[in-house]
C-alpha cells in the first residue's frame, strides 16, 4: 500500500514539475513575443544601409622566379616586393533589410564590391666608372677605357584584383527579452553567399649582373721593341623574362550567421549607444581557373673591342626557350569564417555604425604558375556605415 502511495506521489511531484516548467517556457517565449509585437509596430520595416570598408588584404601568389635571378648580384635588391598583389584596397558594400512589423524575422540582401591595383617599377643599377690603366712605352700615358654597359636588375609589375561577395539571408530575432534585456537584439540567419574573385599579373624582369672591364697587353713589334698596346673587352649578360598570369574564382554555398546588438548607454527616443557584434560561416563549391605564360631570353655578348674601337672576337649566344604555357580548371569548396565587431549610435529611424570585419576564404585561388597551388584570400580592416529606416 505504501508503495502505491510513494508511486503516486512520484507521479504527482513529476506533473507538477512539467506543469511548472512549460509554464516558464511558455513565459520566456511569449513574453518577448507580447514585447516585441509592442516594440516593433512603430519601427521602419525597411532598412537601406550604404558602408565603406579600408581593407588589408593578404593575398599571396607564386613568385615569378626565372632562372637568371640566381646570378643577381648581392648588392641588388630581391624583385619579389614590386611582384606582390595590393597590400590595401577600398570595399564599398550596400544592404537592403526587411523586418516585418509584429515579427522577429528579418529578411535581407547585400553586396561588397572591392577593387585594387599596383604598378610597380624597380631599376637598380651600378654606377660604372671610366677604367684608366697604364701603357708602357706607348707615350708612358694612361689607356682611358669608357663603359659600354653597367650592371642593372629591373622589375616593372602591374597586378591589379577585384572581389565580389553577395548574400541573402532570412533570419529570426531570439534576443527580444533575453537574459531582461529588453532591447537585446540576437538574429541568427540562414542563407546563400555568392562570392567572386579575379585577379590579374603581368611582370617584366630584365637584368645584366656581371658586366666587367677585361682588358690585355698586346706586344707590338712593329712599332718597336718593349712596345705594348692595350686591348679590351666589356663582356656582360642581356637577360630578360616576362610572366602573364590570370586566375579567377566563382562559388556559391550555404552560410549561417548570428549577429547581435547590445545597448549600453542612451535610450531609443533620445538616441541610443549599442555594442554590436557576430560571426559568419560558409562552405562555398565552384571553380577556380588560371591561366599563365612566361617567357624567358637570355643574351651573351663577349663584348671584344680593341683600343682604337676596332671590334675583334665579339661573340653572341643567344639562350631563347619556347614559351610555357598553363591552363588549369577545378572544382573546389571554399571555406569562409568572418566575424566583426563596432560601436553604433541609433536614432529613430537611422544608424551610423564603426567597427572592424574580416573575411578569410580559404584555398579559394590556384596561386601557381606552372602547377596548382591553393592560396587563401582574406580582407580585413575598418568599416564605417549608415543605415536610414522607410516604413513603420
Amino acid at each position: 500500500m505504501s508503495e502505491l502511495i510513494n508511486k503516486a506521489n512520484r507521479g504527482f511531484r513529476w506533473n507538477l514539475l512539467t506543469t511548472a516548467s512549460t509554464a516558464v517556457l511558455l513565459n520566456a517565449f511569449c513574453g518577448p513575443v507580447g514585447a516585441e509585437a509592442s516594440d516593433t509596430a512603430d519601427k521602419p520595416t525597411v532598412w537601406i544601409e550604404l558602408g565603406g570598408q579600408l581593407n588589408r588584404m593578404d593575398n599571396s601568389e607564386e613568385v615569378f622566379a626565372p632562372s637568371f635571378l640566381d646570378s643577381r648580384p648581392s648588392k641588388f635588391d630581391s624583385s619579389q616586393p614590386a611582384e606582390r598583389l595590393p597590400r590595401y584596397g577600398f570595399d564599398e558594400s550596400g544592404k537592403i533589410s526587411i523586418e516585418p512589423g509584429n515579427s522577429s524575422w528579418h529578411f535581407s540582401a547585400s553586396a561588397r564590391y572591392g577593387r585594387s591595383s599596383s604598378n610597380k617599377h624597380v631599376r637598380q643599377q651600378s654606377s660604372a666608372l671610366p677604367f684608366a690603366k697604364y701603357q708602357p712605352n706607348y707615350n708612358n700615358n694612361n689607356s682611358t677605357i669608357f663603359p659600354r654597359a653597367a650592371q642593372f636588375a629591373d622589375t616593372n609589375a602591374r597586378t591589379s584584383e577585384n572581389h565580389l561577395v553577395l548574400d541573402f539571408q532570412a533570419g529570426k530575432d531570439v534576443g527580444l527579452g533575453l537574459f531582461g534585456a529588453k532591447n537585446l537584439s540576437s538574429v541568427v540567419s540562414l542563407g546563400v553567399r555568392v562570392a567572386q574573385f579575379n585577379s590579374r599579373s603581368n611582370v617584366s624582369v630584365k637584368s645584366n649582373p656581371d658586366w666587367h672591364f677585361n682588358y690585355k697587353y698586346l706586344s707590338l713589334p712593329s712599332v718597336g721593341y718593349n712596345h705594348f698596346r692595350i686591348t679590351h673587352g666589356q663582356p656582360y649578360h642581356s637577360n630578360a623574362a616576362t610572366l602573364l598570369a590570370s586566375r579567377n574564382f566563382h562559388g556559391m554555398g550555404p552560410s549561417l550567421s548570428w549577429s547581435a546588438s547590445a545597448p549600453f548607454a542612451g535610450d531609443p527616443q533620445g538616441g541610443e549607444l549599442d555594442f554590436d557584434w557576430g560571426v559568419n560561416i560558409a562552405a562555398l563549391f565552384g571553380r577556380q581557373k588560371t591561366r599563365t605564360e612566361h617567357h624567358e631570353t637570355g643574351r651573351y655578348n663577349t663584348g671584344g673591342v680593341g683600343a682604337l674601337g676596332n671590334n675583334f672576337g665579339q661573340l653572341i649566344t643567344v639562350y631563347h626557350p619556347a614559351p610555357s604555357t598553363s591552363m588549369r580548371a577545378h572544382s573546389v569548396t571554399v571555406p569562409n569564417v568572418g566575424g566583426f565587431a563596432g560601436v553604433s549610435f541609433r536614432y529613430d529611424a537611422a544608424k551610423v555604425s564603426f567597427g572592424y570585419r574580416a573575411d578569410f576564404f580559404f584555398g579559394a585561388i590556384d596561386g601557381g604558375i606552372d602547377t596548382l597551388k591553393s592560396e587563401d584570400r582574406s580582407f580585413y580592416g575598418p568599416f564605417a556605415t549608415i543605415s536610414i529606416g522607410l516604413g513603420g
